[in-house]
């Protein structure tokens, strides 16, 4: 049980929602791996207005994922890609190979991610803790181009 002395929370803040701002941002990616959308996502924040709400990012595929992760130690990247391709193997015998041996490990992969995220936006800042980042997750071996929608909801500046 937790004591009432070690868990603070701060006055609830409200804000009308009175925007929705969109764009859509093209990613090509490398091949299989993480690349970063923070820079690119803080920027749309910035351009839009941004005071207090939500960013929604949702990204337009089926074998490609998005995730909240460390940003400080690449080691981390490493091992979580290692971990996805244990947990959905190629070459295991998979029914769906139309695009290839990685064509259902991918589709997999991106089942147990995320195609969707949501990010408060506090004073017109990302909400992101000190050793987050967004990730687009390319699950795929060869190269692509992704397609990811951002969508701010909330007050502005």
């Amino acid at each position: 049980m937790t004591s009432a002395r070690s868990v603070t929370r701060s006055a609830p803040s409200s804000v009308q929602a009175t925007t929705v701002t969109s764009s859509l941002l093209t990613v090509q990616t490398p091949g299989r791996g993480f690349t970063d959308l923070t820079s690119e996502a803080a920027k749309f924040i910035a351009e839009a207005h941004a005071g207090e709400g939500a960013l929604t990012l949702f990204i337009r595929h089926t074998s490609a994922s998005l995730t909240i992760q460390e940003n400080a130690d690449p080691s981390v990247l490493v091992d979580l890609t290692t971990a996805l391709s244990r947990l959905a193997p190629e070459n295991a015998g998979w029914t769906h190979d139309t695009e290839g041996p990685d064509d259902m490990p991918a589709h997999i992969k991106t089942m147990l991610t995320q195609t969707s995220l949501q990010v408060p936006v506090l004073s017109g800042r990302l909400a992101l803790g000190t050793w987050q980042a967004i990730y687009l997750v390319e699950h795929r071996s060869r190269p692509h181009r992704r397609e990811v929608v951002l969508q701010f909801v909330g007050g502005n500046r």
